[in-house]
């Protein structure tokens, strides 16, 4: 009979507590702490969490704490944990300097692409995860089994996952995360300010205007260390909107209709090119994958992956009983099993397909 897995997660704010209700539905069982000993305790009597103490037979560690913190806390529970099977996690939003910060092969960082415009644990959601890309940031040195295992446990609870080096997970994510919750929360503002003149803007705000402006009502409490410690790369891409918005601003001056016409219509192709097609596991390709056992050879593959949009349904390792050498097994996307093998036989992947 298997035995159950147990998490402890880290912070019960709305990421926190989702995932403590994630894991349950998932068969897990969950614990949890918070500084805020009024949070525990609602944890605790709604069933969020079974029970505060940390074990040390637990699977898996989740640090659900502010970015600045992450590193510190993660550290923390590495060093109270003598598990050596014990893979620590955590969910913030910049990974470079955690990533720098936590060098116990144990850690491995994330990022789940998920929120809401509810805060807490009054916005805490079983379902949160599902369907959202989950970034895990494997370096060189992350072990292949805590790669794959926390693979495991985070499809367990829907999410899809991607990997991606931390340098270019920051890089990425500024502009597709932390730069437009800037630009809603500039644009909410521009809006409101002029209401006080003209009460009746408001009233005309059309559904553009409001899908625009929605990620603008997030928690304000959370985004000043995420963009303090990503504050490179969203100054640089801040600089690189400027510049288009510029150009917009000079199109418009001039009268120049080509130009607008060639911005919007390259806007609209992109916007539809967007991945959004459902995925489902009834349509899957299972390719082996030939891998050198040495640091680095899971994380190659799984980076080709992410830069292809490439969902693995699953993974698993099987090791060669001599030798160096091992086999991932993957599930992949049927219709994108083809291009993803071609990708890792030019990286000097052996790759077959099982039929």
């Amino acid at each position: 009979m298997t035995s159950v897995k147990r998490a402890h997660v880290v912070g019960l704010g709305l990421i926190g507590a989702s995932l403590c209700l994630a894991l349950g539905e998932a068969g897990w069982d969950v614990t949890g702490d918070d500084l805020d000993a009024d949070v525990v305790e609602v944890a605790l009597s709604t069933k969020i969490v079974g029970a505060r103490e940390l074990e040390q037979s637990v699977d898996l560690v989740a640090i659900c704490t502010p970015a600045g913190v992450v590193a510190d806390v993660a550290r923390q529970y590495l060093e109270r944990l003598d598990n050596p099977a014990v893979i620590v996690t955590d969910v913030a939003g910049v990974k470079g300097a955690i990533v720098r910060d936590v060098s116990d092969p144990r850690f491995l960082g994330g990022h789940p692409m998920a929120g809401s415009e509810l805060r807490g644990l009054r916005g805490a959601r079983a379902d949160l995860f599902q369907g959202c890309t989950w970034v895990l940031t494997p370096t060189a040195s992350t072990p292949a089994d805590v790669y794959t295992r926390l693979h495991s446990y985070l499809r367990e609870i829907g999410a899809n996952v991607v990997a991606v080096s931390p340098a270019d997970h920051d890089r990425l994510v500024a502009l597709a995360s932390h730069v437009p919750h800037l630009l809603a929360g500039a644009l909410m503002n521009q809006a409101a300010e002029a209401a006080r003149e003209d009460a009746v803007l408001l009233q005309l705000a059309a559904g553009g205007f409001r899908d625009m402006t929605r990620i603008a009502a997030g928690d304000p409490a959370i985004w000043p260390d995420i963009l303090f410690e990503n504050r490179e790369a969203v100054s640089s891409t801040l600089l690189d909107l400027e510049e288009r918005l510029a150009s917009l601003r000079d199109a418009l001056e001039d009268r120049d209709r080509p130009a607008l016409e060639d911005s919007l219509t390259s806007a609209a192709v992109a916007r539809r090119q967007l991945p959004g097609r459902a995925l489902n596991s009834d349509d899957m390709a299972y390719l082996r994958v030939l891998v050198a056992d040495r640091p680095g050879s899971l994380a190659r593959v799984t980076m080709t992956a992410s830069e292809m949009l490439v969902n693995i349904y699953d993974i698993e390792i099987a090791h060669a009983i001599e030798g160096n050498k091992g086999t991932l097994l993957l599930a992949v996307d049927e219709q994108q099993a083809e291009r993803f093998m071609d990708a890792l036989r030019a990286a000097d992947f052996g790759v077959v397909r099982e039929r």
